[in-house]
């Protein structure tokens, strides 16, 4: 069914409070493009939702008119699966409401805020809900898939600190999942993705926080073997307050320097310890530049913002592994050497303290134990470009592949991973929660669990 014969019945779109865009409607290009450049798709119809009734009219369009389902909430995924080419695009970018709770320490936001938005919010009241790492992406992709971010040593991730979620079934049923109510769909909810229903609304555990030990120390890309060498050190001991990244770049500026960029984040109260636990960072090598002081959370959490511009053309490949080996470095650092882009990088994040103690059967996010994500992120702006970098990351990942373990991270995920590769252990309790709440797969733009397998 093309664009052009798309026709909205009159009883749902009496019942849609929102709008329905669809080409040629003048806002139709921008609400269609999402995060990653390199995904061009043009929905039938795009849902801009402003309600839980509107998510459950969207649902029954593309039932009922047997169109492929998406749903975007802040369109940062890397694989584009927030918009459909052809289908029924939900789009929740509108619904924005977040409500604190200062004496429980609780916050509810629904399905279209973004970290940015989530920050300020919080950070009004002296609390923080652990997110991520940039700022501009949405709560709910990122909830769903797990949630790695600065503050996950201490409060765990994201997931850990999800208390309810208010989901839209794929037969438009509404329904409160938690512990307590749909403990099955609750559970599978935390790391399985969008495979289940559409969250409208999150209920998060906040904790207090106001400002961060944070910022970035860099030094030239020569020296990465021994910068690499003392991040090693370091995080293999670090306290559950310290979260440290590196990466090898360049330089945003019209010099595009190689260098390995350290970003790291302390969110304890010590001060004084705060500072000697990051001092081996900052003296690692020849010291270009170091921002690192005393800033606000959301400061922190919008850092590296600037180097993940909307737009740009994306391809991702990512992997875990269990420590920062000889082998791992002098691969990064070859790889680095052909980077065809200066807007690529290759980066360590860590996986570890309270969201590596969680036991492994608690949630579906199948990865709990002291490790790291290895990311390749190749991003460039020029569509003349992407066999050079697309061969790129994918040449350096084969090159990885003695040393990573067979586990992703499914908010990192672009093509050519399985769903297991994404679920592992918990693939097949999965399955039974999908063939229960989604047995037709509506909700299958995601790193699909198959109900019929």
């Amino acid at each position: 069914m093309s664009s052009a014969t798309i026709v909205i019945p009159d009883d749902l779109a009496r019942s849609f409070a929102g709008e329905f865009l669809r080409p040629p409607d003048a806002t139709y290009d921008d609400v269609r493009r999402v995060h990653n450049g390199l995904i061009d798709k043009r929905p039938a119809v795009i849902a801009r939702a402003t309600s839980t009734d509107d998510v459950a009219v969207a649902l029954a369009l593309a039932r009922r008119l047997g169109l492929e389902l998406s749903v975007r909430g802040g369109g940062h995924n890397v694989a584009g699966r927030a918009v459909t080419d052809g289908g029924v695009m939900v789009d929740l970018s509108t619904m924005k409401r977040i409500d604190v709770d200062s004496q429980r320490r609780t916050v509810t936001a629904e399905g279209g805020v973004t970290w940015a938005e989530m920050d300020q919010a919080t950070h009004e009241h002296g609390l923080v809900v652990p997110g991520g790492v940039v700022s501009s992406t949405g709560i709910g992709g990122l909830t769903l898939g797990g949630g790695l971010g600065w503050t996950q040593g201490r409060f765990g991730l994201s997931i850990d600190n999800l208390l309810a979620a208010e989901v839209v079934t794929a037969d438009g049923t509404v329904i409160v999942a938690s512990d307590e109510d749909h403990a099955d769909l609750f559970w599978a909810l935390r790391g399985g993705g969008g495979n289940f229903g559409v969250v409208t609304r999150f209920t998060y555990r906040a904790h207090p926080l106001t400002t961060v030990l944070g910022g970035l120390v860099a030094y030239p890309a020569d020296e990465a073997a021994q910068v690499l060498a003392t991040y090693r050190d370091v995080t293999a001991s670090a306290p559950d307050e310290l979260s440290v990244q590196v990466g090898l770049l360049h330089t945003p500026d019209d010099a595009h320097a190689p260098i390995i960029a350290v970003p790291l984040c302390h969110c304890g109260d010590d001060e004084a310890a705060a500072e000697a636990d990051i001092e081996p960072l900052r003296h690692a090598g020849t010291v270009l530049a170091d921002d690192i002081g005393r800033i606000p959370y959301p400061a922190m959490n919008a850092a590296t913002d600037p180097l993940f511009p909307r737009g740009t053309l994306n391809y991702w490949k990512q992997a875990f592994v269990d420590e920062v080996s000889g082998g791992l470095i002098d691969v990064l650092i070859d790889a680095f050497a052909t980077c065809p882009s200066p807007m690529s990088a290759l980066v360590i994040e860590p996986l570890h303290g309270a969201a590596a103690r969680v036991p492994i059967d608690a949630t579906a996010f199948p990865y709990r134990r002291e490790g790291y994500a290895v990311l390749l992120c190749g991003q460039w702006q020029d569509p003349a470009d992407n066999e050079a970098n697309i061969s790129w990351v994918r040449d350096t990942f084969v090159a990885l592949a003695p040393l990573v373990s067979d586990r992703r991270y499914v908010n990192y995920m672009g093509d050519g991973d399985s769903a297991r590769a994404a679920y592992g252990p918990q693939y097949d309790r999965l399955v039974d929660v999908k063939r229960r709440y989604d047995p037709d797969n509506l909700f299958r733009l995601n790193q699909n669990v198959d109900p019929t397998r």
